[in-house]
């Protein structure tokens, strides 16, 4: 699995087309969100 680490890369379609890691963080958003911690 080949892949480039896109960093600063917002836009989706770049990182389709760049071959780049994409990792979702929406659920551990959300957890973190209504756990209210201070730190993590």
């Amino acid at each position: 699995m080949a892949g480039n680490i896109g960093i600063g890369i917002q836009k989706f379609d770049e990182i389709r087309e760049g071959d780049c890691f994409y990792i979702d963080k929406t659920d551990f958003i959300r957890e973190w969100w209504e756990s209210r911690e201070k730190i993590l």
